[in-house]
């Protein structure tokens, strides 16, 4: 018997890398394809990339700089780029790494196989086109193996917004949403085996409109999916938040109190310069509304310091507006060029003061986390057990609010799997999660 090839995968970014990712390993499957843990015994290498961080390219190609003895040990070890920095840098990856055997961009995965199949003909395999067949219907039905109890599921990719420091436009493509009934099926089967919360994606998933009442709607139908208990989305555009996803947040019950909302910053002038399209006070009013039917809602956001031509006076702004919302958690970095963008051919803020301001903004950030953490204290929740803990017998999940709660009391966690939801009373906080002990009825 002819023993399966192994497949590693390192995924950088995003929750949508993840899913592509668990796709690409789905389509490798069909090949004869397993997963493997490490990149020592594999058969087949890919990085599956992300160009928002800084420096993306350069931590891709230092990546592929490590396995080069692997190649020379194994000549038949093929290595491939997937991703938006696959998508990005094209042809300049094989130049920069002739080792590389194949680069896929993130609208062409669905065709890994048959490049796979040419890069061990001996040839270089490069598909980083934008198909205008659907890569999620070409893909083979998902294998039937018991999953956790969270999943991610790709509702809409690309981007039409073209914010000026914004890479996604280029390497994702134009604003694409996935036919609504092909989403059902997707879900129930998730839900079928064993998922019972779902986190909706797309780089600007609130401007879904494969259903004819957009992402609202979807997410209703979904809540009738039996089973499925929990209903997320990431990440959002605050100018596609209509009014009827406004209200699912009140209405829906299997929609969670939980909304990741990227501002990026609080001054109007800033805002323009990024190409936004909405103004601090456009922001405010938004999460006032939000508030109006979810006065529970955790909020986080995205931020970035030092973009260029960002006063201190405008980075007052930025701290003005985390003040007025307060944020339960957020992301923050400090701008960063990205070749062909807008925003890179712009006058930069001094290194320094990028560090000074970001450091004073993680800061208030922080002390709000906390706060919000602290506030939790005596509050009951239902938590989603998703694994066992560290500790003996200690179980963690997440909260409706998207904290990471452990159950760690003696005897507490005693019958509790993952999949259970678990009523839990907060009992303390921590640095980055909850405690609680398990209330028994």
């Amino acid at each position: 018997m002819t023993e399966p090839k192994k497949l590693f995968i390192k995924t950088y970014g995003c929750q949508m890398n993840v899913y592509d990712s668990e796709r690409m390993a789905e389509a490798m499957g069909g090949e004869g394809y397993v997963q493997t843990e490490t990149p020592d015994d594999a058969d087949m290498i890919l990085l599956n990339t992300c160009h928002i961080r800084e420096k993306a390219a350069e931590k891709v190609y230092s990546e592929l700089g490590r396995y080069k003895g692997l190649k020379a040990e194994k000549p038949d070890l093929k290595i491939g780029v997937a991703g938006c920095v696959a998508q990005a840098e094209g042809k300049e990856i094989m130049r920069r790494q002739p080792m590389v055997d194949l680069v896929v961009g993130p609208q062409s995965y669905h065709r890994l196989p048959e490049l796979e199949a040419k890069a061990r003909s001996g040839q270089k395999a490069l598909d980083t086109d934008f198909p205008e067949d659907d890569k999620f219907a070409a893909l083979k039905s998902r294998p039937k193996a018991k999953r956790g109890p969270t999943a991610f599921l790709t509702v809409q990719e690309g981007c039409d917004k073209f914010c000026a420091f914004c890479v996604v436009p280029y390497t994702r493509g134009a604003e694409v949403s996935r036919p609504a009934t092909r989403i059902m099926d997707e879900a129930r089967d998730l839900v079928e085996r064993g998922v019972r919360e779902l986190t909706l994606l797309g780089q600007n998933v609130n401007a879904y409109h494969g259903h004819d009442k957009g992402l609202g709607g979807l997410i209703r139908d979904m809540a009738k999916i039996d089973g499925l208990e929990r209903i997320r989305f990431t990440t959002s555009h605050p100018n596609d938040m209509d009014d009827d996803l406004i209200a699912a947040h009140g209405d829906c019950d299997k929609l969670m109190p939980y909304l990741h909302l990227p501002v990026q910053a609080g001054s109007d002038k800033i805002l323009k310069r990024m190409n936004r399209s909405h103004t601090a006070e456009d922001y405010l009013k938004l999460i006032e509304r939000l508030r109006g039917v979810r006065p529970d809602l955790h909020l986080s956001g995205d931020f970035i310091v030092g973009f260029p031509e960002e006063t201190e006076e405008d980075f007052q702004d930025t701290l003005a507006l985390i003040k007025a919302v307060e944020y339960g958690s957020a992301f923050s970095f400090k701008y960063s060029e990205r070749p062909g963008t807008p925003a890179a051919e712009r006058p930069q803020v001094p290194e320094d003061e990028k560090n000074d301001r970001l450091q004073r903004l993680q800061a208030l950030l922080s002390q709000q986390q906390r706060a919000l953490q602290d506030a939790m204290i005596g509050r009951d929740v239902s938590v989603l057990i998703e694994k066992a803990g560290r500790e003996p017998g200690q179980m963690v999940g997440k909260s409706e609010y998207l904290h990471a709660v452990h159950v760690q009391a003696e005897g507490q966690a005693e019958g509790i799997a993952p999949g259970d939801m678990v009523p839990v009373r907060i009992v303390s906080s921590g640095r980055n999660s909850l405690n609680g002990d398990v209330i028994r009825r």
